[in-house]
């Protein structure tokens, strides 16, 4: 049998290069992230906002394991040049509840991040850094993860 195809993260990152350069005017604020060493994806809405969402997808995988993860995030100090922030949410797997008869569920995950315009000329473009521990819905075991990558916010910055 044939081994699904994998998303290779140098194919997320080309489609959002394209994505941030076409010349389309995004009206709705929303936000894109890719975290390469750890294959994630993240669309979120206004992060420059107090409280904001953030949904991730795991792709390193396409058929295998595809695990979203869903945290609302709250910015606990915005300055001119950097967000910092908290949130923790769930990390669902759609793939493995439905083919597997797996739990919906896996487990319990937070963040605490920054978001640092690195060029004051180009304020849409963020670097991203997070500190993820996740735990295993049954308590039994976790990991501490690290996230860095690149972000941009669709539309004008918000006033601080």
């Amino acid at each position: 049998m044939k081994k699904p195809a994998s998303i290779y993260p140098a194919t997320v990152l080309f489609l959002v290069l394209g994505l941030l350069s076409s010349n389309q005017e995004v009206t709705a604020q929303a936000s894109v992230a890719y975290y390469p060493w750890n294959g994630v994806f993240s669309v979120s809405t206004n992060p420059d906002k107090i409280v904001w969402g953030d949904a991730r997808l795991q792709t390193n995988t396409l058929l295998g394991s595809l695990s979203t993860e869903l945290m609302p995030m709250v910015n606990f100090k915005r300055t001119e040049m950097a967000n910092f922030y908290a949130g923790a949410g769930v990390r669902l797997n759609f793939i493995g509840a439905l083919a597997n008869g797996d739990r919906l569920m896996e487990g319990y995950i937070m963040s605490v991040g920054t978001r640092i315009v690195p060029f004051k000329t180009h304020r849409n473009f963020r670097v991203a850094f997070e500190f993820q521990p996740y735990v295993q819905r049954s308590g039994k075991s976790g990991v501490m993860k690290t996230n860095f990558g690149l972000a941009y916010v669709f539309g004008k910055r918000s006033a601080q």
